[in-house]
């Protein structure tokens, strides 16, 4: 194998340039304090976590875990999503604050990838979890904070679809019941949109006729609230007709909200089904074919840790916001340089001292020489131009003019 060069990094990862990190952070900035507004705290946990603990819990796939040995032997872990480290905190450090507990978090998170996928080992998560209520209006909070999150973010035009895993358990228990092989293969093709795959699997399956229809209606499934209508119609289900029912409290809620206009009912959304427990839901920005936000109920997670309480989240995707949706902001202060000669070099220090106290971005020089040199002056237009455009205004100190010019 070649040894890199010394400008190669591994696959996967990538360099942030100065632009490209003043939008990162502009879009961090603006979500949490979002977030903050709807009383949720921010924490941080550690890069590294245990293996046998956070890694089990994780929703990842263990091959797409980064695994490594610490100098004890012991099997760690470079944390692959943010829910289970929060649910390890709060199962410890914070096991005797009162509930509901509401945490926000912005981390880098790492997945093993194959290389030839060109997806990122590296990147950015800023999302929330609440914990401790299992009710609807629950749910539609998160549901609405993530609609408030991704409109911070800079995101003008998005979807966000929500479902219930609870409604396919039920209709899967019910019409393919004593079949838990197929059960599994039919989520596994909703879970990765192969609608193709899944109506093949039902034309190899011995089922009646009728059911077999009625499994291929869930595929249209997709709407506002007169979804649950359909939906009650098609199973019969306790546990399907609970989630339903579910789902349509969580509709009303996101009325009073005033941000249905954003939500549509697609009962296929299924998220990662061993991970979820309840409503799921996913956000699609409309320039973009990929969720840049995704979230749900996973109230078995903290059990896992020893406090069995509920929780819902969701985790905005913020390298896709950055990467992919057009029209964010660039705001960048053009910096204002105070430049000097040797004799004045104090007092144009102090001036820049003053202005970067009053929140302007400052740089200095040391003039060359005094052909160069004005007296202390803002300058026009033209003349900024002709400083490669670099510079919002120029002030200028030397010992060869009068103060004030």
């Amino acid at each position: 194998m070649a040894k890199p060069k010394g400008f190669e990094k591994p696959a996967g990862v990538r360099d942030y340039l100065p632009r490209a990190v003043t939008k990162l952070r502009k879009i961090e900035k603006d979500v949490l304090h979002c977030m903050s507004r709807w009383g949720y705290r921010q924490m941080i946990t550690p890069t590294l976590e245990y293996y046998d603990t956070v890694g089990v819990a994780s929703s990842t796939s263990d091959q797409k875990l980064y695994k490594l040995l610490n100098n004890r032997g012991q099997a760690l872990v470079l944390r692959s999503e943010m829910t289970a480290p929060v649910a390890r905190v709060v199962s410890s450090l914070l096991k005797d604050e009162p509930l509901p507990l509401r945490l926000s978090y912005h981390a880098n998170v790492f997945r093993a990838i194959e290389e030839e996928a060109g997806r990122e080992a590296e990147f950015f998560q800023t999302g929330v979890e609440l914990v401790g209520d299992d009710s609807p209006e629950a749910d539609a909070e998160v549901v609405a904070l993530a609609i408030a999150s991704l409109q911070a973010a800079g995101v003008k035009s998005f979807k966000i679809a929500i479902g219930h895993v609870g409604f396919l358990d039920g209709l899967f228990q019910e019409a393919v019941s004593g079949l838990p092989q197929a059960q599994e293969e039919l989520k596994s093709h909703l879970l990765s949109r192969d609608y193709v795959a899944f109506r093949e699997t039902l034309r190899r399956l011995e089922l009646p006729t009728a059911q077999k229809q009625e499994l291929d209606g869930l595929l249209r499934l997709r709407g506002g609230k007169e979804i649950c209508g359909q939906a009650l119609e098609l199973s019969n289900h306790p546990l399907a007709r609970a989630s339903i029912e579910h789902l349509c409290k969580v509709w009303e809620v996101l009325v009073a909200y005033g941000v249905s206009q954003h939500v549509l009912i697609d009962l296929t959304m299924i998220g990662d089904f061993s991970y979820y427990t309840g409503m799921t839901f996913e956000g699609y920005a409309s320039e973009l074919g990929f969720p840049v936000c995704s979230g749900g109920r996973y109230d078995n997670l903290l059990q896992q840790f020893g406090r069995p309480i509920p929780s819902t989240g969701f985790s905005l995707k913020t390298n896709r916001i950055l990467d992919g949706v057009s029209g964010l902001p660039e705001e960048e202060e053009l910096p204002i340089l105070v430049q000097y000669d040797a004799l004045r070099r104090q007092e144009g220090l102090a001036e820049a001292a003053r202005l970067r106290s009053e929140g302007h971005v400052v740089v200095t020089r040391l003039a060359a020489g005094p052909e160069e040199l004005k007296t202390v002056k803002r300058l026009d237009a033209d003349t900024i131009q002709a400083e490669g455009e670099l510079y919002g205004e120029i002030y200028t100190f030397v010992s060869f003019v009068s103060e004030h010019g």
